[in-house]
C-alpha cells in the first residue's frame, strides 16, 4: 500500500497518510476538521536492486558459463603472446628509427 502527502488549505497542515490504491481520498483535516483537504502528487518510490540477477547474462545455463569460462583462459593467453609480439614488433620499429 502505497504512502499519501496530503495539505490542507485551510490550515496549511501537511501529513502523509498510508492507505489503499483504491481508497477514495480522504477530504476532512484530521488538525482543523474543515473539508479543504487535498491529496499531493508525490515523487512516488524508487526502485531498489540488490543483488545480481537483473542482466541478461545472470540467467544464462550452466554450459554457457562453462564455455565462456574456456573461452576467457584461452583467450587471455593467446592475448599475452599477441601483446609481447606486438611490444617486440614496436622496439624493433624503435630501433630503426634510431639508426636512420
Amino acid at each position: 500500500m502505497p504512502t499519501y502527502d496530503y495539505v490542507c488549505d485551510a490550515c496549511e497542515h501537511e501529513f502523509e497518510l498510508f492507505q489503499s490504491i483504491t481508497a477514495e481520498p480522504e477530504k476532512k483535516c484530521p488538525e482543523c476538521g474543515k473539508k479543504k483537504l487535498r491529496r499531493l502528487i508525490g515523487p512516488g518510490a524508487a526502485l531498489i536492486f540488490k543483488g545480481s540477477g537483473f542482466y541478461k547474462t545472470d540467467y544464462r545455463p550452466e554450459s554457457y558459463k562453462k564455455a565462456a569460462a574456456a573461452d576467457k583462459s584461452n583467450g587471455s593467453t593467446s592475448s599475452s603472446s599477441k601483446s609481447e609480439s606486438s611490444a617486440k614488433s614496436d622496439s624493433k620499429a624503435k630501433e630503426s628509427k634510431a639508426k636512420k
